[in-house]
């Protein structure tokens, strides 16, 4: 999963030379939280939010101030084949929102919280019409191959599975989804196998 596949590229952007109170009204136009100040060769020069320009409000209203005065200039980035999990990594170790993308200087694209929420709700099949089972495991060395393998002999589909960390004890879970499917047989099978099923939706 890179960038590009995931970022928006119809990104609302605004000069410089712009007054706080006109890029609040872009904002609120196009219900966006961050905005981009290009010039007019579309090379990203600052980077602002609503919370950015909400605490200059009123300072802006006593004095002349524009984009260029509040503006991060060097904010932080991403490039469009840049791994998603990295995106996020930077996204969530900075507290930001969002990041603009750059081939170079010029910014072709945008990837936000919204974006990349989005790209884990479709990759995981949050949104298919599915089952799920969640079971643990006591066994280290039991494989994963081995627990799918069983699922299958019930013709049943898997769509995604999530290793989750593992428990002090040394257990595995593991989140998988399937095609929607009759689960009642799926469980008693591998609770035999001493796969213990701790929740199963339908």
């Amino acid at each position: 999963m890179i960038v590009r596949n995931w970022m928006t590229t119809k990104v609302v952007t605004i000069h410089k030379e712009a007054s706080i109170q006109e890029a609040l009204a872009v904002m609120k136009r196009d219900s966006i939280r961050h905005l981009p100040i290009v010039d007019n060769n579309t090379n990203l020069l600052g980077w602002v939010t609503d919370a950015d320009l909400r605490g200059v409000l009123i300072a802006s209203m006593l004095e002349e101030l524009t984009l260029e005065d509040v503006m991060v200039r060097k904010p932080h980035t991403a490039y469009p084949e840049m791994p998603l999990e990295e995106a996020a990594h930077i996204i969530l170790e900075k507290r930001i929102g969002g990041l603009p993308v750059l081939e170079d200087v010029r910014l072709v694209g945008i990837i936000t919280v919204v974006d990349i929420l989005s790209a884990f709700i479709n990759i995981m099949g949050m949104l298919s019409n599915s089952s799920r089972l969640d079971v643990r495991v006591s066994d280290p060395h039991m494989p994963l191959q081995e627990i799918t393998k069983l699922i299958e002999t019930h013709r049943a589909e898997v769509i995604s599975i999530c290793h989750l960390p593992a428990t002090e004890g040394g257990e595995s879970t593991y989140s998988i989804r399937l095609k929607r499917c009759e689960l009642e047989p799926i469980v008693t099978d591998l609770n035999k196998k001493g796969i213990r099923v701790i929740s199963s939706i339908y």
